[in-house]
């Protein structure tokens, strides 16, 4: 392996010496906010005598180190401010290519590990008991445990958590049950407990996950005939209404997969409803996707990011983006999969909906990065020690489900691409790639099913320009169905020509104009607003305050109202709501919940500054224990005050 193919944010050598298997024995101390223990290494020799064995850390404290049961002197390097600490551990003289090789190394993590976040009870839906939960994705696995911190190595772990919380990870539960009494019966918050998992199915590092709480299990109704088991983790107080939120639709969605792509292989699909400082809207962990409780809203609308993340099972967890240039193949593959099952579930207008409220993220992130264009690009170089978490944005997802739709109908439509995404998951399933291998695919299986016509097909397409294409369009013009959008593209066309009306009061716009709509289709009235000159101020009031939009509960449409409500900075309207959207985006409006889903308090915050730039600094300073450490990093950037 030459320089060039390997991974430029991770400093092990996993070319030369691959981990296989990692056994963690950890105790969970909210006293101190410390995982401690070891971690078992089982070694795999790549090259013949290789002298060291390299991991990356971030922030750990390393107790010390054996390599087959003996002592070693370890060394432990200068910490790189994105890829942390290598850790070298000495290996025996003369192993040759294929061998195994023991290493433990006891540990303990930092208080303030990039990955961790340590919620007090207060910041909790019961607010009776602490909170513990991860976030690994991109490379922050390394502040959990010493790791070759790369997706272009898969691993199997065991793990025994030993807590005074019923403890979840990313794996298979071995003991105690989960549908036995909670934390085994024990009282919970005083007694110890030792929780067992095993993952038999290789992930990517940045699939390992914890969260330790006061968490119930509702299991949801066995799926027909299947053999894997789905259910919902979450607090006492809100296990309830997560239940009715994902139990009518999480396993149809997955047997409905199941018919699309390939059988699932991990045996459990649990959800775990999280408390709302976590970063995302959903993180396809292994056997237990987390989600952010902004998407219990009473009426299922926002239960498709279930979708999303159970398709990762194949697109990422699966087959994975061997490094950060090609997240695209994990994200882009996922979002086209999960518009094609709204199809199959739903409808065709369903699925160009989707894509439909997909084009303004995009839209909005390609501007984003107006000043820093490689960002805009599908496929991105990135510099070794460069912080993949600067290229975040909704350009993997939303370009390269469109560069998968483009393809699709290239070929000849979905009767002709189906066969290939098939096998396309049978060929890769369980290996991590890169873009030029997932296109030499591509070309072979169409020379094979379609020989020169469909080859001529697929050389049509500017690759060039999809991959490394930069700017705020696409390469090529997409059109959707927008069958679902019309008669919220008309109500925003109405407002938009009420502009030049003075007294608004006397529009004709009525508060059930949106008793037609649902959740999603408000979101898409609210986007094709914005996308016509910025309305005047007193107008942006009467909008807010006629549907409710301004104190609407739904983070989603409250969210999108504030992007319209702050468009013009200058605006009486936009310094009013300012100061609205500063008091929700930290829960200072009377609710207490912060909106913790990046999605949200990134964009929030930065509309918030240009109106008001201390207003915004102010809000977030004294709030920021609250926002995940991933997330809090990212406002720092986006305000300017980043250490």
């Amino acid at each position: 392996m030459t320089a060039l193919e390997t991974d430029p944010t991770t400093q092990a050598n996993y070319w030369q010496v691959s981990t296989e298997n990692v056994a963690f024995e950890w105790h969970v101390d909210f006293d101190t906010n410390t995982i401690s223990g070891t971690a078992t290494h089982t070694l795999r020799i790549k090259e013949d005598e290789p002298q060291e064995v390299v991991f990356d850390t971030l922030d750990l404290e390393i107790e010390e180190a054996t390599v087959e049961g003996e002592s070693v002197k370890y060394e432990l390097g200068a910490k790189h401010a994105v890829m942390g600490s290598a850790l070298h551990l000495p290996l025996p003289a003369g192993l040759k290519t294929g061998s195994s090789v023991s290493a433990v190394i006891k540990y303990r993590t930092s208080k303030d590990a990039t990955a961790l976040q340590w919620l007090g009870k207060e910041q909790t839906q019961g607010k009776k008991f602490p909170f513990l939960f991860s976030q690994c994705q991109p490379i922050y696995a390394r502040a959990v445990a010493p790791l070759q911190d790369t997706p272009s190595n898969k691993i199997t772990y065991d793990a025994k958590v030993t807590s005074v919380l019923p403890a979840l990870l990313s794996a298979v539960r071995v003991s105690p049950p989960s549908d036995g009494p909670p934390h085994d019966g024990k009282e919970i918050g005083k007694d110890p407990v030792t929780y067992t998992y095993r993952q038999n199915v290789p992930i990517p590092s940045y699939l390992l996950a914890i969260a330790v709480g006061d968490l119930r299990y509702r299991p949801f109704p066995q799926f027909q005939d299947k053999k894997w088991k789905t259910g919902v983790w979450a607090e006492p107080e809100v296990v309830d209404s997560a239940y009715w939120e994902f139990s009518e639709d999480t396993a149809r969605f997955l047997a409905e997969e199941e018919k699309v792509v390939s059988e699932y292989r991990f045996g459990v699909y649990d959800l775990l409803v999280l408390p709302p400082s976590f970063p995302y809207g959903g993180m396809e962990n292994a056997c237990l996707t987390f989600l952010t409780p902004t998407l219990l809203t009473g009426d299922r609308t926002l239960v498709d990011v279930v979708v999303h993340e159970l398709t990762h099972s194949w697109f990422g967890n699966g087959i994975t983006h061997a490094y950060a240039s090609h997240f695209w193949l994990n994200e882009g593959w996922t979002t086209y999969m999960e518009r094609l099952l709204q199809q199959f579930l739903h409808s065709p207008a369903h699925r160009g909906f989707q894509f439909l409220i997909g084009a303004k993220a995009l839209k909005d992130s390609l501007r984003g990065y107006a000043n820093n264009p490689k960002y805009q690009r599908l496929v991105i170089h990135f510099e070794p020690g460069e912080d993949p978490d600067d290229a975040y944005s909704s350009i993997p997802y939303e370009k390269g489900a469109n560069l998968i739709l483009h393809l699709e109908r290239t070929v000849g439509g979905l009767d002709v691409f189906l066969p290939y995404v098939r096998d396309y998951v049978d060929t890769f399933s369980g290996k991590s790639i890169t873009t030029a291998q997932w296109k030499e695919h591509l070309y072979g299986f169409f020379e094979k099913n379609g020989g020169a016509e469909k080859i001529k097909a697929l050389d049509s397409i500017d690759w060039n320009a999809w991959f490394y294409g930069e700017g705020v369009d696409l390469p090529v013009e997409m059109e959707y169905d927008i069958t679902l959008a019309k008669e919220a593209y008309e109500l925003a066309s109405r407002w938009d020509a009420a502009r030049t009306v003075e007294d608004p009061s006397r529009l004709s716009f009525e508060e059930s104009d949106l008793e037609k709509l649902d959740s999603n289709q408000i979101m898409a009235f609210l986007e094709r607003l914005e996308t016509y000159p910025t309305l005047p101020g007193d107008l942006v009031s009467h909008l807010g305050s006629l549907y409710h939009l301004s104190t609407s509960s739904n983070a989603e449409i409250r969210f999108r109202f504030y992007d319209i409500a702050l468009a013009d900075p200058s605006s009486d309207a936009a310094k009013q709501f300012a100061n609205e959207a500063a008091k929700w985006v930290v829960g200072g409006d009377g609710t207490g919940v912060v909106k913790g889903r990046m999605k949200f308090c990134r964009p929030t915050f930065r509309a918030i500054a240009k109106v008001d730039k201390s207003l915004a600094v102010e809000t977030f300073t004294p709030n920021r224990i609250a926002f995940h450490p991933i997330a809090a990093k990212l406002i720092e950037k986006d305000l300017g005050i980043a250490a």
